[in-house]
């Protein structure tokens, strides 16, 4: 059995430039073929209001659901350090708020740490948290909870909007954060960011030069057929796979083939 990762680990492994891997999960099943598989971390991410929910964003998404989606997770006793999402609404009335529900998705949720979106503007509600001892990863650049403001899923940090994601990387550094997701910027100024700090960088849609990568795990399966995002790779196509086993099923119910004897009780 490999070693329980650490906040401190992740933080090791850019000092010593090992890459890390982060993936989803949102359920017990899920959490443990992830694990399995040895990445560092377990992101239960919003993105569940997608993926797993059906909504067309992740601005629904109650504490909850978060709470019982991390507690499931949670029950699988991940190798990987387990990260969950703050929702949208959770952190963003005032500190106190903000804190209140960072515990409770560290009580009772049983996360390690919690992801909080947002740069400068939310870099007190970072510091607070961290100051209360729970491990807080930012995320800055396309944040999906903000996609009114910016128009939808778009590509941030382009031309004159470069020096403002750079500011927020820093200041969710010096807010405590003990590393960054950096989504949907350009490859070229997430490899400034990431040289630039002394916390990890982790990329979705940022390009090869950050500290590690994240990606959803329905769409490396094939199994998310909303979106097809170009930073996904797919390395497993379920969906026809999952879909001809029940046609099989439904036939042979239909047919009488299944149950035999050898599903039977005597």
């Amino acid at each position: 059995m490999r070693k329980k990762v650490t906040i401190p680990d992740i933080l090791k492994m850019k000092q010593e430039r090992r890459r890390i891997t982060m993936m989803t999960a949102y359920d017990y099943p899920f959490a443990r073929l992830v694990d399995s598989g040895g990445v560092d971390a377990i992101l239960v991410g919003d993105s569940l209001g997608v993926v797993f929910s059906g909504h067309d964003n992740t601005l629904s998404v109650t504490m909850d659901e978060m709470i019982y989606h991390t507690r499931a997770v949670a029950r699988a006793k991940p190798q990987a350090v387990l990260v969950t999402d703050m929702p949208f609404m959770s952190y963003q009335v005032s500190v106190e708020e903000a804190c209140r529900n960072c515990g409770r998705m560290i009580q009772e949720g049983g996360a390690q740490a919690v992801k909080i979106e947002g740069g400068m503007n939310m870099s007190h509600v970072i510091r607070a948290v961290t100051s209360i001892d729970i491990p807080v990863m930012g995320h800055i650049g396309l944040t999906p909870q903000s996609i009114h403001r910016m128009g939808g899923y778009r590509v941030q940090g382009r031309k004159e909007q470069a020096e403002r994601i750079m500011e927020d990387a820093l200041a969710v550094q010096a807010a405590g954060a003990f590393s960054i997701v950096l989504e949907g910027i350009p490859s070229s100024l997430a490899a400034s960011i990431t040289a630039e700090l002394s916390i990890p960088t982790i990329g979705i849609g940022a390009g090869p030069d950050c500290d590690g990568q994240v990606l959803v795990i329905h769409d490396i399966l094939g199994l998310c057929e909303k979106y097809s995002p170009k930073f996904v790779k797919r390395y497993a196509e379920l969906a026809p796979v999952i879909t001809d086993a029940v046609n099989r099923y439904v036939e042979e119910v239909r047919s009488g083939a299944f149950p035999t004897e050898e599903h039977s009780f005597n």
